[in-house]
């Protein structure tokens, strides 16, 4: 069972760097205009298959010694959050595409979408750090960041509407974008949740 518990808790580790790199990249590439569209969909493809070995040793772990407690909480949450990190890299191959599909968007202004972008990587490695740790207090801490990244997408929206000169291709490239990191550090918060029932047996109040 430990030997079993302590590849699952590898596999996961795994994902989360490799996640966490696809993420960076994606945002390297907005940020310079280079188009890493490939090698961003080669990582996604290979985090689906991660995540899919996750599932797999933990179903058999289950079936095999039918854990209780701590450690069938341990190997529930592992699948959950094995399953936000392969989010994170399909969000990330979702970015990367932004830029296939938009061009060069290298006259637009980046600022919301930098200062979005760095508190969602703070997110990705909070919730890495946290899983790791098993530290409930940093994964409590996830989700008021979670709240920052909510508001900047609105903002741009609103922003955007309101303005009558704004560059339509800057404006939806980052859209997409910020609704794309929205969505990460939607998935860091529930990483961060399922780190607290690790620990605690209980998960956080849902908005």
């Amino acid at each position: 069972m430990d030997i079993g518990l302590e590849k699952l808790t590898n596999l996961v580790l795994e994902m989360a760097s490799l996640s966490e790199k696809s993420v960076s990249t994606s945002i390297e590439s907005y940020s310079s205009g280079k188009n890493l569209t490939g090698e961003i969909k080669k990582w996604s493809d290979e985090l689906r298959k991660m995540q899919e070995d996750v599932s797999g040793l933990s179903i058999e772990l289950i079936a095999r010694y039918q854990p209780v407690a701590s450690d069938l909480r341990f190997i529930e949450s592992c699948m959950e959050i094995s399953y936000g990190f392969l989010r994170f890299g399909r969000y990330a191959y979702d970015i990367a595409e932004v830029l296939e599909m938009f061009g060069n968007l290298s006259d637009c202004d980046h600022k919301n979408v930098d200062v979005t972008a760095k508190t969602t990587k703070e997110m990705i490695r909070m919730s890495i750090d946290a899983f790791t740790k098993r530290d409930l207090e940093l994964a409590k801490n996830i989700e008021k960041l979670d709240d920052f990244v909510d508001e900047k997408y609105r903002e741009h929206i609103s922003e955007s509407l309101k303005n009558p000169n704004v560059n339509l291709k800057c404006a939806m490239s980052a859209t997409l974008i910020l609704r794309y990191l929205e969505r990460i550090s939607d998935h860091s918060a529930y990483i961060g949740d399922s780190v607290m029932y690790i620990v605690s047996g209980q998960r956080s109040p849902r908005k």
